[in-house]
């Protein structure tokens, strides 16, 4: 879909947005291919401030250059579009976990890093420090619901779309702090 029909799916679907700088045009597509898109992948950001966080992930830090993800989700549940297009975010993981993505399927445990996700997925930042201790307020939960849900109902595609980078490369944690198979279940249920 384009940034217009992106920005467009996700206000239909009650997301309270914030347009950030030149977001449409804002991508790592330079350095590669993005598409086929084939879900929508959810991490903590382990920063506090919504403003910093924000901030990071639209111009990313020494090393892993920004957009480091197409929105970021603070606590208040806004969602501040920082890129569209190919965004540092989901780097390698499985090729069977994306195989199980594309079929809807459920997924398999991720024991393997041979398959570039900043390709295949759409990627939401969420202001959290990924502790286990730091609340996720129910306004940021919603919206987590409310953009899954947009960009799965645009393209057709079911909850089974909606992955946590955890289900995605070994050693990841995020989101840490409620678990994806409750949130894909809330996701489920908007779709209806």
């Amino acid at each position: 879909m384009s940034a217009s029909s992106f920005l467009k799916a996700l206000k239909a679907e009650g997301v309270t947005v914030v347009e950030v700088g030149d977001w449409r045009d804002h991508n790592r597509n330079h350095k590669g291919a993005w598409g086929p898109v084939h879900g929508v992948m959810i991490h903590h950001t382990v920063t506090k401030g919504s403003a910093r966080t924000v901030e990071i992930c639209r111009k990313g830090y020494e090393g892993l250059p920004g957009p480091l993800c197409h929105g970021v989700i603070t606590k208040d549940g806004k969602v501040h579009l920082v890129g569209y297009g190919r965004a540092n975010h989901a780097g390698l993981g499985d090729d069977d976990v994306l195989r199980a993505v594309i079929a809807e399927k459920a997924l398999p445990r991720d024991n393997e890093a041979n398959t570039d996700g900043n390709r295949h997925f759409y990627g939401f930042e969420c202001e959290n420090l990924g502790d286990g201790d730091d609340p996720w307020p129910a306004a940021q939960l919603e919206a987590i619901e409310r953009v899954s849900a947009a960009v799965c109902r645009h393209h057709g595609w079911n909850e089974r779309s909606v992955i946590g980078h955890l289900e995605w490369q070994p050693g990841k944690v995020d989101p840490r702090g409620f678990t994806m198979a409750s949130m894909r279940e809330r996701i489920r249920d908007r779709l209806k």
